[in-house]
């Protein structure tokens, strides 16, 4: 019966497809999207080039438009007025899922918005995929696309993750990942469990699962790291009782101020390790030292 639905010569409903196509090897392209791309009055790209070589792989002919983050407000309008008329547009980027980390979040708005018909053509995906091969758990996880690359909202970006039973997925640039690492062993500790899934799909997939100082230590003996990159991480939760919170609560001073002095960093370095080591909020220990100033005032 799946095949009947599927023949290639059945006439394709009027609307937008959203159509994700291979994160490196080719075989990942779904039945439905060829037939699909086959079908389409245009094939908007995010780069035209890059799916041109797919379509020529697969013989398909259909018309391509330029689709990118730097066109995407007016080519969305362009695009919409055709799709009112009926016309049939596939969305891809150049790899990947259309609207994860990828452009396509605009055009899809617009067309709902327009009353045209949005379709998923489900395909491959380098989050889920390196997720459901990390080892991690998959019942709860949050996507956060690419990290800040200035080190500073990197950081601040990382000490704001959840805690707790929630895994967190990244992408990351190669020429980032040693400096990311490096953030990750100062806001969690060298001994943070952490999964790297690099080139997912192609020739030189490798999974990387280890502690975030042995995969420092690894990586910074290769002569360079390449390849698209997925980083994973589930930061435990650290456990305090109430009755140890208010214990802690009258040192917290005096906690940060010995460690300002053993270890000469400033106080606010001296804060944020405090308060992870407490399992707390940055804020929330910054608020509890007011307090204790107020206090003693």
């Amino acid at each position: 019966m799946l095949a009947h639905h599927d023949k290639g010569d059945r006439p394709l409903a009027p609307g937008l497809y959203l159509v994700a196509t291979p994160i490196g090897n080719l075989e990942d392209i779904t039945l439905r999207a060829l037939r699909v791309l086959r079908q389409a009055d245009r094939i908007a790209c995010e780069d035209t080039r890059q799916t041109q070589k797919l379509l020529n792989h697969f013989e398909i002919h259909t018309p391509t438009v330029s689709y990118h983050m730097h066109n995407e407000g007016s080519r969305t309008e362009e695009l919409i007025a055709e799709l009112k008329t009926g016309a049939r547009i596939a969305v891809v980027s150049d790899a990947g899922t259309p609207g994860i980390a990828d452009p396509g979040g605009q055009i899809v708005a617009a067309a709902l918005a327009a009353g045209v018909d949005v379709f998923p053509i489900p395909g491959a995906n380098a989050a889920i995929s390196g997720l459901i091969a990390s080892g991690l758990s998959t019942e709860r996880f949050t996507f956060h696309s690419f990290l800040p690359a200035k080190a500073g909202q990197r950081k601040t970006a990382l000490e704001d993750l959840v805690r707790g039973e929630v895994t967190h997925v990244f992408y990351e640039a190669p020429h980032r990942i040693l400096d990311t690492l490096a953030d990750i062993d100062a806001v969690f500790g060298p001994e943070q469990y952490i999964v790297i899934a690099r080139e997912l799909t192609k020739l030189h997939e490798e999974f990387l699962r280890g502690t975030v100082a042995d995969l420092r230590s690894q990586l910074a003996t290769r002569a360079s790291v390449r390849g698209e990159i997925v980083l994973m991480l589930a930061p435990t939760s650290i456990e305090s009782t109430s009755e140890d919170k208010k214990d802690k609560k009258t040192t917290l001073a005096a906690e940060i101020s010995a460690m300002m002095k053993s270890e000469g960093i400033s106080e606010m370095d001296a804060l944020k390790r405090v308060a992870r080591e407490r399992g707390i909020g940055k804020s929330e220990a910054y608020r509890e030292l007011q307090r204790e100033q107020n206090r003693r005032r």
